[in-house]
C-alpha cells in the first residue's frame, strides 16, 4: 500500500538581514544543510515598506552554487560581471548557474504594492561548479499551470507533473519547484523518487502534511520515507513551494556567497576576487 511521506522535521524561518539591508525571512540556511541537500538556502522576502528591501544587493560574487529567483510581486533589476542585465518582474523566474564565477548585483525597484519572491540556492557537484556560468531567465508566460483534482492549482517551474514539464532545463540535481496553491477543503498528493530529499514551505495558511502534522505559515517541512507527498488544506486556502532533488552527499565549504568543497578552494575563490582573477 502507498504511503505518505512522513514529516521528519519542521524548520521555522528566521528574520534575518542581508545585502545592503534588506529584511527578509530565512527559511533555512547554513546549519540546516544536511538535511536540505542539494539545496543550500532559501530566502522569503515580503514586505510593502520601501526601507525593508530598496538597498537590494549590491555588487557580490558566487562561485560553485546556482541561485533561483522567483518573483511573487514587485520587480528586481539584475547586472552581472558578463554584460547581462533586465528585470525580473512578478511571475518571473531567474535560474542562475554561477559555476566557476560571476559578479552581480540585484536590485528592487519601488512601486506601490512592495515586494514579494524567494530566492533558492542550489549546490553544484564538483564536477560541476567550475562549469561556465548561464542564465535561464523564464517569463511568467512560460510558466505552465496544471490544475488536478479539487482545483488545486501547480505552477511548473522545474519538473513534471501529470506529463506537464517547468521550462527550466538541464539542472544537474534535477530538482523540482512547484508552487502549489490548495484552496481550503483540497488536498494535493504528488509521487517522487525515493532517493530525492523532499521539502514543502507553506508560505500562506496553514496547513496539514504527512500523516496529520499542522504546520504554521512561515515555516518549512523536511519529508521523510513514504511514496508520495501530502499537503492538505483545510478550512483556509494554502500555498507551498514544494522542493525536491537528489542529494550531492559532498563536503561543503562556504563562506557568504561561494560554496566549494574544501577550505583551500573556498581560500582559492576569495584570493582570486582580490586579486582580479574571479571571472574565467
Amino acid at each position: 500500500m502507498n504511503k505518505a511521506r512522513n514529516v521528519e522535521r519542521i524548520v521555522a524561518s528566521k528574520k534575518v538581514l542581508e545585502g545592503a539591508g534588506v529584511k527578509l525571512n530565512r527559511v533555512f540556511g547554513y546549519y540546516e544543510v544536511p538535511i536540505f541537500d542539494p539545496f543550500l538556502l532559501l530566502d522569503h522576502f515580503k514586505s510593502e515598506n520601501p526601507d525593508d528591501f530598496m538597498a537590494g544587493f549590491p555588487w557580490h560574487p558566487h562561485r560553485g552554487i546556482e541561485t533561483v529567483t522567483y518573483m511573487l510581486k514587485g520587480k528586481v533589476r539584475h547586472g552581472d560581471s558578463l554584460g547581462n542585465k533586465g528585470v525580473i518582474e512578478s511571475g518571473d523566474v531567474q535560474w542562475m548557474t554561477a559555476g566557476s564565477g560571476i559578479i552581480h548585483e540585484e536590485m528592487p525597484e519601488n512601486n506601490e504594492d512592495g515586494i514579494e519572491g524567494f530566492q533558492l540556492w542550489v549546490n553544484l557537484s564538483a564536477k560541476n561548479k567550475m562549469n561556465a556560468p548561464r542564465y535561464q531567465e523564464i517569463k511568467k508566460e512560460e510558466i505552465k499551470e496544471v490544475e488536478l483534482a479539487n482545483n488545486v492549482i501547480v505552477k511548473v517551474i522545474c519538473g513534471e507533473i501529470n506529463g506537464v514539464q517547468g521550462p527550466v532545463k538541464g539542472i544537474a540535481a534535477q530538482p523540482t519547484l512547484f508552487d502549489v496553491h490548495i484552496p481550503g477543503g483540497s488536498t494535493f498528493e504528488y509521487a517522487l523518487n525515493k532517493d530525492q530529499n523532499v521539502s514543502a514551505y507553506i508560505y500562506k495558511g496553514s496547513a496539514f502534511l504527512g500523516e496529520n502534522i499542522e504546520v504554521d505559515e512561515l515555516t518549512s517541512i523536511v519529508f521523510g520515507e513514504g511514496d508520495f507527498v501530502r499537503i492538505e488544506a483545510r478550512l483556509e486556502a494554502v500555498r507551498a513551494l514544494l522542493i525536491s532533488g537528489f542529494p550531492l552527499n559532498e563536503e561543503i565549504a562556504w563562506n557568504g556567497p561561494i560554496v566549494m568543497n574544501s577550505k583551500e578552494e573556498l581560500k582559492t575563490a576569495f584570493s582570486e576576487f582580490r586579486n582580479g582573477t574571479f571571472i574565467k
